[in-house]
């Protein structure tokens, strides 16, 4: 059997800088280290960090006033933000900056009179945050058929955004219903569209050409792109198993299998993915990369890790 390693896979710019953020400081400041929500969706990654003191909380009003808080790579809204200050936390924030770019857009449109749609799970801490910058201006949708019953106060001022973890391919029928709902909608730039999505799936679809018959996707099931890259190589005709490691694979998954293809979501350490591979070997496969796009993106850390590191000497 061959596998087909593909790359890029696994960490995004975004969850490097979300993760850094924790990594430093738990080395600059004092325990506890709060972080709402989970920073990243991996429970590999969560479990590691809780292992050496990080406290995982849902809500704000968990944390005792004057504590140090992260927030997630996936953002938060204006009220959870308030309700920090309220509260005199020292926040972090290590929201990824695509999603930052699109609150800041969501506040332009809100200004020039636009009603927005925003293309999306609902139930998703990004969306959550996006919604929370103007309630009462969103409406998310996650289905062509929740196009018939928007309604919005002016047809010829509309404009679709879209939750950045959901790649191109994912938005074109509910982007295409869109615009036959509403001809003159403003669409979302392509560049507020993760690129590591779309590289991710982009890099399944190549795989398919090489013949692969199974995916082994590494990522946890509350990662949304993770999910998307099994769902990706389900429509071109493979079979795809998620998984959070190594220890959930099963031997029959294999059974008349020529070629399997290995990656992971962009919330997946490379670790867990390297275990796989030496589960592969030790199994006689024939281990071959595969690199179909080389991604050089960096984002520069939160200010507030230096500027609250100083006010505490």
């Amino acid at each position: 059997m061959k596998a087909l390693l593909v790359s890029p896979r696994g960490f995004c710019a975004g969850v490097v800088r979300a993760i850094d953020t924790v990594e430093i400081a738990l080395k600059k400041f004092p325990p506890p280290i709060y972080v709402r929500k989970e920073i990243v969706h991996n429970r590999s990654v969560v479990s590691r960090f809780e292992a050496r003191g990080v406290v995982f909380i849902d809500s704000l009003d968990e944390v005792p006033s004057g504590s140090l808080v992260v927030f997630s790579a996936h953002g938060v809204s204006p009220d959870v933000r308030r309700k920090g200050q309220e509260r005199k936390l020292d926040v972090i924030d290590a929201t990824c900056p695509l999603v930052t770019k699109v609150h800041l857009e969501v506040h332009r449109y809100v200004e020039q009179g636009y009603a927005i749609v925003l293309i999306g799970h609902k139930d998703h801490d990004e969306v959550e945050g996006t919604t929370g910058e103007a309630p009462d201006h969103i409406q998310v949708i996650g289905s062509v058929e929740e196009v018939a019953a928007l309604e919005v106060p002016d047809p010829a001022k509309v404009v679709c955004l879209t939750q950045t973890t959901l790649s191109v391919d994912e938005t074109l029928d509910i982007m295409n219903a869109l615009k036959n709902r509403f001809p003159g909608m403003v669409t979302p730039s392509k560049d507020d569209i993760c690129y590591a999505t779309q590289n991710r799936q982009d890099a399944v679809k190549v795989l398919m050409k090489r013949g692969m018959q199974t995916l082994l996707v590494i990522g946890s099931k509350n990662s949304s792109n993770s999910v998307r890259l099994c769902e990706v190589a389900q429509y071109h005709g493979a079979r795809a198993h998620l998984i959070d490691g190594a220890q959930e694979i099963l031997p029959e998954w294999f059974e008349g299998v020529d070629v399997v293809g290995i990656t992971a979501g962009a919330s997946a350490p490379e670790y867990l993915v390297q275990e796989v591979v030496d589960y592969l070997k030790q199994r006689g496969a024939e281990i071959e990369d595969v690199e179909v796009v080389k991604e050089e993106v960096n984002f520069s850390l939160p200010q507030e890790l230096d500027s609250l590191a100083q006010a505490s000497r």
